[in-house]
């Protein structure tokens, strides 16, 4: 009796602490997302890391933590605290021993974090941005009868759609109430700024005012959504993220023509273009079956890499720095996390090891740019005649062959070659000179008994060799031959007349195989002088065409390739000949090749459909599914961002573990899986949603109790109050001022801007102002030169768009009041402002008045009508005195100062500080 209840008490004591220990699994977990991991990040990661693995312990993967270190023993047992390293280190006095090295030790609490974690058997966690995108259920608000109607409730009354329920839920958490609805002036203002980038006009304030109706605010959103000025709206924003600019960059930074990408953005998004598609064709637009010339100019965003012209450099070095700001701009825009320092080590923080990052870059490293100065492949457009000779081509084609299938891919293949000539070979491929150079770092050139190679060439079905080449000499011949400088010849060709470089076309004999060509130079008559070939391409027979000898059909082929066309840079990729193996870069150093590597995505996220091409179309189709962790919540928290002036995560660009966290992360995930499913991509629907909210709709004004809560508005608890964009600042001056031009698409401009700006040493280009309504567009068509951007625009924090710029950090600065009030830009706009003033008001009060309601859309409160108004007067009086100070004030393009009176240089004087006011260039 006494023994059996001695086992029972055992049994139950096992039974208890088994129950206990159980109980707390649930109770007590580490989490090691938001416990351990930032531990590890702050204090151990620098050195024990994906950069430095001191001792041969990293706590970037578990499988590295767990392993045996230097010592050969493991830093860390899972389940053993204890008898874990790791933890002794810590814990010790000695502070040579004591970790972290040379820095202060951990809290004990810190440490009891790290203890119990290892106890519970050291579990690693995805960080929460890599984990699939889960739909959260909506939070409920107000009472269970409110939700029924019975009762009435705050909560229930100003909540709008799901987005207030997962705000209210967190404002509730904190006890703070949402604040009330914006005025309706201050709404449309809002709304119309954010949406268009452009200020509502008192007419369309006044029917809103007007419009009684529950859906009056909807009617005004779906109005904005379908108006053009969308488009612009938020091309300008994509505009930073593509690193669009009209010139190339680096030090000699000349023109390019690529403002039909920027065209494309304003109808993609004018058209609602679904973003997975918007995605694709940007990325992938060149491999999409059936492709377009929209689908091709798309392709634009990644052409949009600097391309060096300077002489003496090296063309393969900034081929491959456009390659990794490709690899590392995609991350930026797409996935939000800092890939690109991946390029020379494992990463110090995120699950990316070094050769990921160049399995990722293999999707792109076939691209044809090799960063010529002819910017090419670029995108062919004929005009006219030419374009009738295209068809011409095509029909000729078309009446040599009978099989539709065949027919329809050499048409293919022949219109490709005659809009991108591509594929080709670029000179600055040839090898093995002789009395020969890569002249100015560029194109090759020879002189007399001068010879090069052109190394393994496809001839098998290539008996057509068209090049494109120049020079001075005369009654100058070049002998191509197989194989060796002594080979069989495969032609004899005399270089063309002096004058420009011109495409010629040569006949081969028929050749099976890979070879070797070379070309060697006699120019007896002007040994010195240089003949420069820029590429050459081997290509088939026309149908019908005979080996040996050229035709009409040749001719027609040859007189297209030479006609001067406007031209788009765009992606092709390299195929055969042209294809090139990829390899990791030692320490990310491009000289020093390490092992070869195939495209491929980072095993922390999920892998490619095997159905998919391993190429950049299957890379925008991975980055676009489903399954994909990052694409929606990054796309969504820069929308975000751009409503409310900060994301959901305030690191827009970086939602790895280094980012901030975000403030309503099932709020993110919420809106992510409505992006992606209930939306179908559509981002005008994903705006409607946000804008739609009451939490967007609030009132910018904060209680100091809130101020002192919560002083950033992470709790969203108030409406954004932001300075406008530099685009918007821009843009919004001249529409107010009545002399904005809503002209669409084409060239660059160039608006008035002030003297001394440009400095182009190498082609002595100059600020070439624009006249008519050019003088007046919108400041996305603002002719942008990297190494000197549009003054106005970088003061008001614009990039200058060298590279991928995610976040324009805003500043505040006595350089933006100078821009506003001393800008010829805006002191033209006060004028014109003025002479509107003038005529809507009989006294300097009404005057004032009417412009700030033309500016503002209300009125202006006593206090400072008072203070516009003494100005005005005083202002008055000078110049009555002093008339010549007249032409001080106007003396800018366009404004006759004959016609200008005391009274009008008053008013625009006004006006200019009118314009000058923090609630004009701040969104409330």
């Amino acid at each position: 009796m006494k023994t059996g209840w001695i086992l029972l008490g055992a049994g139950a004591f096992a039974l208890i602490l088994t129950l206990s220990s159980f109980l707390g699994f649930f109770e007590d977990r580490v989490d090691y997302n938001t416990q351990v991991k930032p531990l590890l990040n702050k204090n151990c990661i620098a050195c024990h890391g994906g950069v430095k693995k001191a001792s041969g312990f990293s706590l970037l993967f578990r499988h590295e933590a767990v392993a045996p270190a230097k010592s050969g023993k493991p830093a860390i047992i899972p389940g053993d605290a204890d008898a874990s390293e790791m933890i002794r280190r810590l814990t010790l006095d000695d502070p040579e021993e004591r970790m972290p090295l040379d820095h202060p030790a951990l809290k004990p609490d810190e440490i009891d974090i790290l203890r119990k974690w290892i106890d519970q058997g050291a579990e690693w966690g995805d960080h929460w941005a890599y984990q699939s995108v889960t739909k959260p259920d909506v939070p409920k608000i107000g009472t269970f009868w409110s939700r029924l109607g019975v009762v009435d409730s705050d909560e229930v009354n100003w909540a709008k759609n799901e987005i207030d329920h997962f705000v209210l839920d967190k404002l509730r958490q904190e006890q703070l109430n949402p604040s009330p609805e914006a005025d309706r002036a201050t709404l449309i203002r809002r709304v119309s700024l954010d949406l268009t980038g452009l200020p509502p006009t008192q007419k369309e304030v006044g029917d809103f005012l007007a419009d009684k109706s529950p859906n009056a605010y909807e009617k005004v959103v779906d109005r904005l959504l379908k108006s053009s000025a969308y488009g612009e709206r938020w091309t300008g924003m994509w505009l930073d993220l593509a690193r669009y600019a009209d010139t190339k960059g680096y030090e000699r930074d000349p023109g390019r023509k690529i403002w039909r990408y920027r065209d494309w953005l304003i109808k993609a998004f004018n058209e609602d273009k679904p973003f997975d598609q918007f995605t694709i064709e940007q990325l992938a637009g060149d491999l999409l079956p059936k492709r377009t010339d929209n689908q091709l100019v798309a392709t634009g965003f990644h052409r949009n890499t600097m391309n060096n012209d300077e002489g003496g450099t090296q063309d393969e070095e900034f081929r491959i720095a456009a390659v990794l700001d490709r690899v590392n701009t995609t991350w930026d825009v797409w996935q939000g996390t800092t890939f690109s320092c991946v390029q020379c080590h494992s990463h110090p923080y995120d699950p990316f090891v070094h050769d990921e990052y160049y399995k990722y870059l293999a999707f792109f490293n076939n691209t044809r740019d090799e960063d010529v100065t002819s910017d090419t492949p670029t995108l062919r457009f004929y005009k006219s005649d030419d374009s009738l000779k295209v068809v011409t081509l095509q029909q000729y084609i078309q009446s040599g062959i009978t099989n539709p299938k065949q027919k329809q891919s050499e048409v293919n293949r022949v219109t490709d070659f005659v809009r991108t000539v591509e594929p080709k070979i670029n000179s600055h491929d040839f090898d093995q000179y002789v009395n020969a150079s890569l002249i100015d770092a560029k194109y090759f050139g020879f002189q007399d008994k001068g010879s090069a190679r052109i190394k393994n060439v496809t001839l098998t079905g290539r008996p057509r060799l068209f090049m494109k080449w120049g020079t001075k000499a005369i009654d100058a011949n070049v002998t191509l031959r197989l194989d060796k400088l002594d080979g069989p010849v495969l032609a004899q060709i005399s270089t063309p007349k002096p004058g420009k470089d011109t495409v010629q076309v040569i006949p081969l004999p028929t050749i099976q195989g890979r070879h070797h060509v070379y070309l060697s130079l006699d120019s007896h008559k002007k040994p010195k002088d240089w003949v420069q070939i820029k590429w050459v391409s081997f290509q088939p027979l026309l149908p019908g065409q005979s080996v040996n000898t050229l035709d009409e059909k040749d001719k027609l082929l040859t007189d297209l390739l030479n006609v001067d066309t406007e031209q788009t840079p765009i992606m092709l990729d390299g195929s055969g000949d042209l294809k090139r193996e990829t390899h990791v870069f030692e320490r990310g150093n491009w000289t020093v090749k390490g092992k070869r590597v195939t495209p491929d995505v980072p095993k922390s996220f999920p892998a490619m459909d095997p159905e998919l091409p391993k190429n950049r179309l299957g890379l925008a189709r991975w980055m676009v599914s489903r399954e994909h962790p990052l694409t929606a919540r990054v796309a969504v928290n820069r929308f975000w961002e751009q409503l409310f002036g900060t994301g959901i995560v305030e690191t827009v660009e970086d939602m790895g573990t280094q980012g901030i966290s975000p403030t309503h992360r099932e709020l993110l995930d919420y809106l992510a899986v409505e992006f992606m499913e209930t939306d179908r991509w559509s981002v005008k629907k994903l705006l409607k949603r946000m804008v739609m909210s009451a939490t967007y709709r609030q009132q910018s004004n904060a209680t100091a109790e809130l101020l002192a809560k919560d002083p950033f508005n992470k709790l969203l608890a108030h409406g954004p109050r932001v300075r406008l964009s530099a685009e918007a600042v821009h843009d919004q001056v001249l529409a107010v001022s009545g002399i904005l031009s809503r002209k669409m698409y084409g060239p660059s401009v160039m608006p008035i801007q002030p003297e001394g700006i440009w400095q182009s040493p190498y082609d002595g280009e100059t600020w070439k102002q624009s006249t008519g309504e050019d003088l007046h567009r919108r400041a996305l068509y603002t002719y942008w030169k990297r190494t000197a951007p549009y003054p106005s625009m970088v003061t008001f924090d614009s990039p200058s768009r060298e590279f991928c710029q995610l976040r324009r950090i805003r500043t505040n600065t006595p350089l933006q009041a100078l821009v506003t009030l001393n800008d010829p830009v805006y002191v033209e706009a006060a004028r014109q402002l003025a002479t509107y003033m003038y005529q809507h008001g009989r006294s300097p009060e009404t005057q004032i008045q009417a412009g700030f309601r033309q500016v503002m859309l209300r009125d202006l409160s006593a206090k400072k009508l008072a203070v516009l108004a003494r100005l005005y007067r005083t202002t008055e009086e000078y110049y009555r005195q002093k008339p010549n100070e007249m032409e001080n004030l106007l003396s800018q393009p366009g404004i006759d100062c004959t016609t200008v009176t005391p009274q009008l240089a008053a008013l625009t004087l006004t006006a200019n500080t009118m314009l000058n006011l923090d609630e004009v260039i701040t969104k409330e």
